[in-house]
């Protein structure tokens, strides 16, 4: 009589983060068309206001220094970075793209684009942010007192740079900003801001010149 073959085990399901990350891989592209189209949508629909516009600046300014700030520190998969912006917020540059991006909804006045927005950082940067600490945790013993004493996103003060009897890894180095290319959320910010400004004159005045 044969033995009955015994079945083969079931591949292992990947976990959450995995299953996050490939959706997220695969709406990142449309959400970026969709966030791009209302946009569009909106600075057509009605001309941005002055104070609006003006205001905004109070997001997307910090926004923009403190990534600038963070990418002068961060020495990615080399150290773990305890100084600087990130001895108050273990995600300063993901903090800093939030404000940039809610400065330009404020700019527009729109909840749509905020909405998609929000939707956007929420899908995407949630199975990024644990991606990075799960590799964080295993690379780094330290990691886990860190987390304990650093909120995860929205900061406080304290009066402490780095854990006690833990070396601080350095100061601010624009050699590292400029590696990281953080220049760049700058220019496409001007840029964006130029668009606020002169595309929708430019467009209307293309549209009225082909009539």
């Amino acid at each position: 009589m044969t033995r009955p073959t015994n079945p083969q085990p079931n591949p292992p399901h990947p976990d959450w983060i995995a299953r996050w990350q490939r959706a997220a891989r695969r709406i990142r592209v449309p959400l970026g068309f969709l966030a791009t189209a209302l946009y569009l949508f909106d600075l057509w629909r009605r001309a941005p206001l002055p104070a609006a516009v003006a205001w905004s600046l109070a997001l997307v300014l910090p926004g923009l220094a403190l990534r600038a700030y963070a990418a002068g520190y961060v020495k990615k998969n080399r150290e773990l970075t305890v100084t600087g912006p990130y001895a108050h917020t273990r995600n300063p540059l993901y903090l800093g793209s939030m404000l940039i991006a809610a400065g330009f909804a404020l700019a527009l006045l729109s909840w749509p684009v905020a909405l998609v927005l929000a939707c956007g950082f929420a899908v995407i940067y949630v199975p990024v942010i644990a991606s990075e600490e799960r590799f964080l945790h295993a690379a780094f013993p330290e990691f886990e007192q860190y987390c304990r004493r650093v909120p995860r996103l929205i900061p406080w003060l304290s009066t402490e740079a780095s854990p006690k009897g833990q070396s601080a890894n350095g100061a601010f180095s624009f050699a590292l900003y400029l590696r990281h290319r953080e220049y760049n959320a700058a220019i496409g910010t001007a840029l964006l801001y130029l668009s606020l400004l002169f595309l929708r004159p430019v467009l209307s005045a293309l549209i009225h010149g082909l009539r």
